[in-house]
């Protein structure tokens, strides 16, 4: 009788997944058993592909996208309960998630490109957040956002900073108050994504326009975008003193310079990002 030999166990599918569409990295949520929740594991894969992505001058834009029925469930409930057999009853192990989601979600903010979410399917709680983080977002119409925290006794508190920068404050805090779905139709209506598309098309058209960006040019682009988000932070008058700064120093940029060119001379420019 021959014996019988050990398998290896079947190595488990990387949890985030980087492919390139021509200049724009597509980072695919892929924990579909887990409704893509963002465990810490996931957390920190997505927080360090932005910091390995921020200085690549090959990649010129972002698309956030998911396999699966869901977009992302939120943070990962059954990773968090299991840290309640801890001495401190799991306090720091939470305070560790939050802030290190919270960084993530700013990493995608402080991104000098743009990053567009492609949703297909749920995204509630930290996962509506994740959308609210990035710059634009398409919905499929199929596509449901909620922050559901309050039905379990969690007030989604750090969904609500990105949240409440995205819609009006009463639409805000109906979701929040609520915790009631919102289809990707209404969605749009209240400024939480960009664009509602048919079903199977978001992650294409999410790459599309990605790579629409992707032809300005890239100085100009982060410019723009670390200005948008710091002036909209700012006073009326504090906004318009340093949007004029960043307007001047824009102007002295060589991609201006040759933009404006390019306008009166009625040919196209040709970028060197600076």
């Amino acid at each position: 009788m021959s014996a019988q030999v050990a398998r290896a166990p079947s190595p488990q599918p990387p949890i985030l997944l980087r492919e390139m569409a021509g200049p724009i990295a597509v980072l695919t949520l892929n924990r579909p058993a887990a409704r893509n929740s963002l465990s810490m594991a996931m957390i920190a894969s997505l927080h360090a592909e932005l910091n390995d992505i921020r200085n690549d001058k090959a990649i010129r834009g972002v698309v956030l996208a998911a396999n699966g029925p869901a977009f992302s469930a939120g943070h990962d409930m059954k990773e968090l309960t299991a840290r309640r057999a801890d001495p401190d009853r799991g306090r720091a192990f939470f305070a560790e998630t939050m802030n290190a989601c919270s960084a993530m979600m700013q990493a995608i903010v402080h991104l000098p490109k743009p990053v567009v979410a492609s949703v297909q399917g749920i995204a509630t709680a930290a996962g509506c957040q994740l959308v609210a983080s990035c710059d634009v977002a398409i919905a499929s119409e199929a596509a449901s956002f909620a922050t559901p925290g309050v039905d379990i006794g969690l007030f989604c508190s750090t969904p609500m900073v990105a949240l409440s920068r995205n819609v009006p404050r009463k639409q805000a805090m109906e979701m929040l108050l609520t915790g009631e779905p919102v289809p990707a139709a209404r969605a749009r209506e209240i400024g939480l994504v960009n664009r509602v598309v048919a079903a199977g098309t978001e992650r294409d058209t999410a790459i599309a326009l990605a790579q629409q960006v992707a032809l300005k040019s890239a100085y100009t682009v982060k410019l723009g975008k670390e200005a948008f988000y710091r002036q909209a932070e700012m006073s009326l008058a504090d906004a318009y003193r340093y949007a004029a700064e960043v307007m001047t120093e824009n102007m002295m940029a060589r991609d201006a310079e040759e933009g404006i060119g390019a306008f009166i001379e009625k040919r196209t420019p040709t970028w060197r990002d600076e």
